[in-house]
């Protein structure tokens, strides 16, 4: 008697792990794929068809860069759950964050600017905006991204918790989008600078403004789609050279258009603290200003640690720019960025730490 009332409670115990068992699958079964909290793309359903399937989940660069996330896949119970990473970029935060280092040089105010009818900025060429109060730097950089450079410029600026707007050409964006979207991840403003730096004023887009205007919209669209995500209706122009007609092509895109008020010139120089030098003499004599660098140049990257530490030492204050509003791109000249990178798109969609490996040195 004692045998049968030991194999009843065994065989009920087993029942009811069974039982658990099968109510917790069915409650993980039914929570429902969580996605951002304005639309869904066509990348997100893949996600989510994949999950559903429980096929495996493979992603090409160009998926990634349309999601509004990369998504990481956990094994968990035998299914792919994917788990959003890291957020994709948004437009530069439109206040000014605490920051934890007494020494950094910081961030004094952020001012907003309303580029409807293209604005033009910088006291070099346009006298009528000029917004910065004594003692007041906005930081600016063109040409990049660039490896080697550019991150050693958003360190830089990372560690004195200070902002800076980049206007970057739009071919160097493609190259290395990776550089573009940490630019905006860190809170920067990203402007354009032309698909290829070519000098507007000369010919052929002197006397042809749609060779110009194919210039000035693929570079919006290549630093938008290498973001992946909003960028700023800031422009300015290769050799500061600005054509009345581009000019008024821009305005009624709606674009801002920014000169300087301090050219450093650093592109003529191979030594940090001739930047340094530079950027601060031409500042003592100004009393403000917006700086033009370089985060192509290398001698500038090696300077900017210096030149931060002196902006603050002189008693200068950093003032971020950043739109209203984000540029919207023309469908036009998205497809023809996008024809540029035809023979790549395809081949070139594996991670190159995957194709590559030094197996001896």
């Amino acid at each position: 008697m004692r045998m049968a009332i030991v194999v009843f409670a065994a065989l009920m115990t087993l029942g009811l792990v069974t039982f658990g068992v099968v109510v917790a699958q069915k409650a993980t079964d039914s929570v429902p794929l969580k996605t951002a909290e304005a639309g869904v793309s066509s990348s997100q359903n893949t996600v989510a068809a994949a999950e559903a399937e429980n096929a495996p989940l493979h992603l090409t660069e160009e998926t990634k860069a349309a999601a509004p996330f990369v998504p990481t896949v956990v094994a968990q119970n035998n299914k792919a759950v994917v788990a959003p990473a890291n957020p994709a970029p948004t437009l530069a935060p439109k206040s000014v964050a605490a920051c934890n280092n007494p020494d950094a040089l910081g961030l004094s105010r952020v001012i907003e600017i309303d580029t409807t009818g293209g604005p033009a900025f910088g006291t070099e060429h346009f006298k009528q905006y000029d917004f910065l109060r004594d003692k007041e730097v906005a930081l600016t950089f063109d040409d990049g991204p660039w490896p080697g450079n550019t991150p050693i410029v958003l360190k830089a600026l990372q560690d004195n918790c200070t902002k800076a707007t980049f206007f970057e050409i739009g071919e160097h964006a493609t190259w290395r989008p990776d550089l573009a979207k940490a630019l905006a991840t860190a809170g920067m403003t990203i402007g354009s600078h032309t698909w290829s730096h070519k000098d507007l004023a000369k010919n052929p887009y002197a006397k042809d403004v749609e060779q110009a205007k194919q210039e000035i919209e693929m570079g919006v669209s290549a630093v938008h789609m290498a973001v992946g995500g909003p960028t700023a209706p800031f422009f300015r122009f290769p050799d500061l050279q600005q054509p009345r007609d581009a000019m008024a092509y821009l305005g009624a895109r709606n674009i801002a258009i920014f000169s300087t008020d301090i050219d450093t010139f650093d592109f003529k120089m191979r030594r940090p603290e001739d930047v340094v030098k530079s950027a601060m003499t031409k500042l003592a004599k100004n009393g403000k200003g917006i700086l033009l660098m370089h985060d192509f140049q290398h001698a500038t990257a090696e300077a900017m640690p210096e030149l931060l530490h002196q902006l603050k030492a002189g008693g200068y204050k950093i003032v971020h720019m950043v739109p209203k509003e984000p540029v919207t791109t023309l469908a036009e000249y998205d497809d023809m960025v996008r024809a540029r990178d035809k023979y790549s798109i395809s081949n070139n969609a594996r991670s190159e730490s995957s194709i590559i490996k030094t197996i001896s040195e």
